[in-house]
């Protein structure tokens, strides 16, 4: 994990994911396909080249990005935004339990009031939508 300086000289450590989240955003946010020196110099050089590409191909393993070879480098474009991410890795977890009812049962108790309406609101949406 990466420290980020929140300042007063006080580096905080980035959450799980954050920096993923931050270079997909970015990616996001591009005309079009984009180099990873582009996605770079939009995060103000606050993170090296290197860890940008790792990061990129991280998320093109995820599923969340595609990358074309032009010329000697890559360009990136994003399959997903940063709900899709989230979800990704919230599909990840419950595909590496074994136990997936007794995962989902904790996750639902776990839910505010407000956020139980909305997956109770969302499941309906997706059940009155013909399947595909």
């Amino acid at each position: 994990m990466t420290d980020v300086d929140i300042g007063g000289g006080q580096p905080r450590r980035r959450g799980q994911g954050e920096l993923e989240a931050q270079v997909l955003a970015t990616l996001c946010r591009a005309p079009g396909p984009a180099t990873a020196a582009w996605v770079q110099e939009r995060l103000d050089g606050r993170v090296a080249y290197t860890t940008v590409m790792t990061i990129l191909t991280r998320l093109q393993a995820k599923g969340a990005v595609e990358r074309r070879r032009e010329g000697r480098s890559f360009r990136w474009t994003p399959t997903s935004d940063e709900a899709g991410l989230a979800a990704l890795r919230m599909r990840r977890v419950l595909d590496g339990e074994s136990d997936r009812e007794a995962v989902l049962a904790s996750f639902l108790t776990g839910l505010t009031p407000g956020d139980e309406r909305l997956l109770r609101d969302l499941l309906a949406q997706a059940a009155d939508e013909p399947e595909a």
